[in-house]
């Protein structure tokens, strides 16, 4: 076992299940170093680890940049994908069985990716993001194409209050027949936060429904904040 491996088998996998369930988001233990978080976000000014770059301002998504990581990926986000990828798996089963829906994952997450690349998803999807003063992020969801794995996590690379004010986690959840929840949340420097990428199952009197999610990232107030994006299906 490596340890991303021991990081994330560290977590409560039972208090985080119930926390995603309930909020649609939870918090994960730090699968980052200060000093591993600081050498991924370095990585930004190497254009050549990414396959793209893009503005936000340009595209009406917020403000700031984004760039997404072309093959081979930095150990450490290959490492923790692989990591999380069984873990995340029983929670997204749980949720497309509750919902009717066929749950099509296989165990692993190459045998995934192997499945999205004969769909036409080909395109790496490990996001680095950069942030400054008075940037954000609106609210959106990550779909890339047909084949979607409903959990995603973000780990947040910058210590919150001292490298950057603002910034928080931004979700919200649209309730059916009801008004919309938001919840904010300050990710500490290293530390994951698990969240679903586009639905949740809700129970309601007629049975299980699908809770719309879209999340997004509060203004920065001050100082700079990178975040990596660990998302689970490859892109078209």
């Amino acid at each position: 076992m490596n340890k991303y491996e021991r990081r994330v088998a560290g977590a409560d996998w039972d208090a985080v299940t119930a926390e995603v369930n309930d909020l649609g988001c939870a918090l994960l233990p730090q699968l980052l170093t200060p000093t591993e978080a600081a050498r991924i976000a370095a990585l930004y000014d190497d254009v050549s680890r990414f396959r793209a770059t893009i503005d936000m301002a340009r595209h009406r998504f917020g403000e700031g940049q984004y760039r997404y990581f072309d093959h081979p990926f930095p150990d450490a986000v290959e490492a923790l994908r692989q990591a999380l990828y069984p873990r995340l798996l029983p929670i997204a089963r749980d949720w497309y069985s509750k919902l009717g829906r066929s749950a099509e994952w296989p165990d692993t997450l190459d045998e995934w990716l192997d499945i999205c690349h004969a769909a036409g998803q080909t395109r790496p999807t490990p996001i680095l993001l950069r942030y400054g003063a008075g940037d954000w992020n609106a609210l959106h969801r990550d779909l890339y194409g047909d084949k979607v794995f409903p959990l995603q996590v973000v780990i947040n690379l910058n210590d919150p209050g001292v490298d950057h004010t603002g910034g928080e986690f931004l979700l919200v959840e649209q309730r059916p027949r009801a008004q919309s929840r938001g919840t904010a949340t300050l990710i500490p420097q290293g530390h994951g936060l698990l969240f679903t990428t586009r639905d949740r199952p809700v129970k309601s009197t007629r049975g299980w429904s699908a809770s719309p999610v879209r999340h997004g990232v509060s203004p920065i107030k001050s100082g700079q904040r990178h975040t990596l994006g660990l998302v689970f299906h490859d892109a078209k």
